[in-house]
């Protein structure tokens, strides 16, 4: 039976849909962190906390009115540490809340200007929401999307491409890097096309060779291994190649194979003359050890991300990490012999070092570039949609598993309703989309 609470008021005044499986997600992390896990108890407790909502007259209750009520409920049904848990999380997240509006002008790795733009840009092409969408597609306007996505795209690319041909010569490296799969090895590619038609010589260095044997990573209790870290890289060297290539000498860099997780060293010989520049694509080009015998006036950086700006029904934007979850998923089933489900229970580790090692560099950097695509949305559901049903019902009661069951159900929300595209005959070989999905003119 549905209920009778359809909105909830969220704490910056916006009203979003309700949805009791939130509640009891909660208490069941809650009670996980304690040792817990049972499943039916917290969805029992979260129906609880619902009457009592519907008792209180509260049809549009506010987040702090459900967490009142979590509160009580926890402790008359005996759930006390429950309770102590849920409560303790309640107040971590109001200090940082409040630590976060304190240090906002500082601290705050959001580009807003560039936010605003892309939804503006999205508005203007009528891509803004999942019925749009659904719109251009059933009009028969898809492959126009295409074009204008792929022309905004190699735009900025371009701009980025000339913003490092006026630092020339003092810059040595134009290090390309952002989050996983936000296209950072189309987009070099892309750089160095540009650059080339300047008359500039370049030369790309593929730093996913560098990756130490898969044996040397330390397992999780799932045996899943942390190849997300930065120092899962052979950080020093990196550093010593970058630095001897700027120096003039001849280097051999390692050759790393995915599929074994086996690294052999001394493998491709590379030098840099005095007239070129080095391309480094890296997710994690601006950690500062893997240059840091690098003058910083001799580098370029350049981050890119997946900035979209596209609604689902219920006015919820969809993340520009599960984006890239998505286009990860497909590129791992083939590139890395991972199946997508094995790709979202690690995406945990990719959140993890993402927000420790790479969004923190954000506003150090020279130029931005937004890498996300409303057309491909359409392509993307209709090559994955069927695992996230699939992960939400084998990860529901599996206490361990929560980060991806909460991650499922939030893509299975947004790309519900949307229209699903078979056909991709309309993106170009040249796209960064193809990156992912393959048919790429590229060769990665």
């Amino acid at each position: 039976m549905s209920s009778a609470i359809k909105e909830i008021v969220k704490r910056d005044g916006n009203v979003v849909p309700y949805d009791r499986d939130r509640i009891a997600t909660a208490i069941f992390k809650a009670a996980v962190a304690l040792g817990g896990s049972d499943r039916e108890e917290a969805e029992r407790l979260a129906r609880l906390v619902e009457e009592k909502l519907l008792e209180a007259d509260r049809q549009t209750p506010s987040i702090e009115d459900i967490q009142d009520i979590v509160e009580v409920t926890l402790i008359k049904e005996g759930h006390v540490k429950t309770a102590q848990a849920y409560i303790r999380y309640r107040k971590e997240r109001a200090m940082f809340r409040t630590q976060r509006a304190y240090t906002f002008e500082t601290t705050d790795n959001i580009p807003y200007k560039k936010i605003y733009e892309v939804l503006r840009w999205n508005m203007d092409h009528n891509c803004e929401t999942v019925d749009a969408l659904n719109r251009i597609i059933a009009d028969g306007r898809f492959a126009e999307l295409v074009t204008a996505c792929e022309a905004r795209y190699d735009q900025e690319v371009k701009r980025g491409a000339e913003k490092i041909i006026e630092r020339l010569p003092e810059v040595r490296i134009a290090i390309i890097a952002g989050p996983s799969s936000s296209s950072k090895t189309t987009t070099t590619i892309k750089v160095s096309e540009k650059l080339a038609e300047e008359g500039m010589e370049f030369k790309a260095i593929n730093l996913d060779h560098y990756f130490f044997n898969l044996e040397q990573h330390p397992k999780d209790e799932f045996g899943d291994y942390d190849y997300e870290t930065p120092n899962a890289l052979d950080l020093k060297l990196i550093d010593q190649h970058i630095a001897d290539l700027l120096a003039g000498k001849t280097i051999k860099t390692p050759h790393y194979d995915f599929k074994t997780g086996q690294r052999e060293l001394d493998v491709h010989e590379m030098s840099l003359a005095p007239n070129q520049i080095l391309l480094i694509d890296s997710l994690h080009g601006l950690y500062g050890e893997m240059t840091q015998s690098t003058p910083n006036e001799k580098k370029f950086k350049l981050y890119i991300e997946t900035l979209g700006q596209v609604q689902n029904k219920e006015g919820m934007f969809m993340r520009w990490a599960d984006n890239r979850l998505l286009r990860r998923m497909i590129r791992d089933s083939w590139h890395r012999n991972l199946q997508p489900e094995q790709t979202l229970t690690h995406w945990h580790y990719v959140r993890r070092s993402e927000l420790r090692n790479i969004i923190p560099f954000i506003g150090t950097v020279d130029y931005l570039v937004n890498s996300a695509v409303p057309f491909e949305l359409p392509i993307l559901k209709a090559r994955l949609f069927k695992h996230f049903p699939e992960a939400m019902e084998k990860f529901k009661d599996n206490a361990k598993r929560q980060d991806a069951y909460v991650r499922a159900k939030r893509v299975y929300e947004t790309l519900k309703d949307l229209t699903p595209m078979e056909d991709d005959s309309d993106v170009p070989a040249t796209s960064l989309l193809r990156e992912f999905i393959g048919g790429s003119a590229y060769q990665y």
